[in-house]
């Protein structure tokens, strides 16, 4: 269903990505998607295929740290601006001069980023579940898993585990869902043992207090990217991250964004609920 790619960053790092090719039909700008903080790009698993379906080359990338990317060493290099330069090389690497971005929390982040390092790369872009100014409940929230050790015996305890921090976002979902999930976020790496697929020290720019709720440049970067780029916001309807405030913060900074909210999940929508679908299809209408 998909080809593997590996490049390597400009500081040497070898990256990973996916490449769903698109159904046949007039070319249409390609989609790169980027995920969350301690995800992967299978996070995208049921989405890119069904994009690509619409005659788009979907991209899914595994960003420096999680997945099959390698781990970066130094973890300063855990940030917004040094992603957002390993998505510019991968487009180079390709041949990508523009591109519609879907980034989902940090996947959105970096799409703003972008827009401050190379805009020109930005065709539109799909914000789901984030901006400028994220609310400190569900950064708190957040902090109190992200980059702590967790190893599994078993996939059963994985599934409780991935249940545990994430069922006040999805108290909908089912078993297999909760297995599925599961077995996106871990791999086996021996008899009876199981590892997160990020690296631990992705939440030491965190710990360190760089990650603010809101910042003067962020507000920037969502400005300089909605104000100038046909932009998309999908919030989920339970999320704790992008809160009603913060949506009319956005609305008013950008009154041309596109807004959707997808009805009984958090943070943040996995983009195949039909209040997602609806949205993304005619978004998607727009951008040639």
């Amino acid at each position: 269903m998909f080809s593997e790619i590996t490049y390597q960053s400009t500081d040497g790092l070898s990256l990973y990505a996916r490449d769903y090719a698109p159904a046949s039909g007039p070319g249409r700008l390609p989609v790169i998607c980027i995920h969350g903080l301690t995800r992967n790009s299978s996070d995208f698993d049921e989405v890119a295929p069904w994009i690509a379906g619409q005659g788009r080359r979907v991209l899914a990338v595994d960003v420096r740290g999680r997945g099959n990317s390698a781990y970066d060493p130094d973890p300063s290099h855990y940030n917004p601006m040094v992603y957002a330069g390993d998505v510019i090389k991968l487009a180079h690497d390709l041949g990508i001069q523009r591109a519609v971005f879907i980034g989902t929390s940090m996947g959105g982040l970096i799409t703003m980023t972008l827009a401050l390092r190379r805009r020109s790369l930005i065709a539109a872009a799909v914000l789901n579940d984030i901006g400028p100014a994220i609310s400190l409940r569900g950064l708190e929230r957040i902090a109190t898993y992200v980059g702590k050790d967790h190893a599994p015996c078993s996939w059963d305890e994985a599934v409780d585990y991935t249940r545990s921090i994430n069922a006040c976002a999805f108290p909908s979902n089912t078993d297999a869902d909760w297995l599925k999930w599961a077995q996106r976020g871990f791999v086996e790496t021996g008899p009876g043992q199981l590892a997160m697929r990020y690296d631990p020290n992705i939440a030491v720019p965190i710990k360190a207090g760089k990650i603010k709720p809101s910042s003067m440049i962020a507000r920037y970067a969502f400005r300089r990217l909605a104000r100038s780029r046909p932009t998309l916001l999908i919030r989920g309807e339970l999320s704790d991250l992008i809160e009603p405030e913060q949506v009319a913060m956005m609305r008013a900074a950008a009154p041309g964004m596109s807004f959707a909210e997808v009805a009984g999940v958090g943070h943040a929508p996995m983009l195949m609920e039909t209040e997602a679908q609806a949205a993304l299809r005619a978004f998607l209408a727009r951008v040639d």
